[in-house]
């Protein structure tokens, strides 16, 4: 019977779960939606949520304590500035888990783990955007120069031989 015990080990050794949730509430932070499998979700949310409510208090020993748990600045700052503030008349449940079906290759359940009120522009965070220079810059023709020359040399030597073994290779059958 599993009287008293809480929460699923995920067939991982405690450190590594220790890593993946820190790595996922990373993410989540970052992303503000996530998607795993519907065990991981269920177990992260809890945690997520404990977390908003500390970033809410905003003091130095919470910011400490944030830092332990996550160790990321760039989570921990965006935690305190954004969605603390965000979550401010908010008692809890800052998370949601919606089932995603099921994944192709071993039909595990899928969920989303998203943050209420989340911002759809965090998820194209990674995402570079494309400049005017960048587009400029594909459009133009490449520079005449000694890269094209090397080029066309090339494609001269690669017919010249392959001329000279079609030749070789019929004198050698004749």
């Amino acid at each position: 019977m599993r009287h008293k015990i809480a929460h699923r080990k995920l067939n991982r050794t405690s450190e590594h779960r220790k890593a993946l949730f820190k790595n996922m509430l990373n993410s989540l932070i970052k992303y503000e939606q996530i998607t795993t499998t519907l065990p991981k979700a269920k177990e992260l949310k809890p945690k997520i949520d404990k977390v908003i409510t500390l970033g809410k208090k905003n003091n130095l020993h919470t910011k400490k304590n944030l830092y332990s748990k996550l160790q990321s600045k760039q989570s921990v700052s965006k935690l305190i500035e954004v969605l603390s503030k965000r979550y401010f008349d908010r008692k809890g449940g800052y998370s949601r888990v919606i089932k995603a079906g099921h994944r192709y290759g071993d039909f595990a359940p899928m969920a989303i783990i998203e943050l209420i009120d989340r911002d759809v522009e965090a998820k194209k965070v990674d995402i570079p955007k494309k400049t005017e220079d960048t587009n400029k810059n594909l459009t133009t023709a490449p520079a005449k120069g000694v890269k094209e020359d090397k080029i066309t040399k090339e494609v001269k030597v690669t017919t010249k031989a392959k001329k000279t073994k079609k030749a070789k290779s019929t004198k050698e059958k004749k």
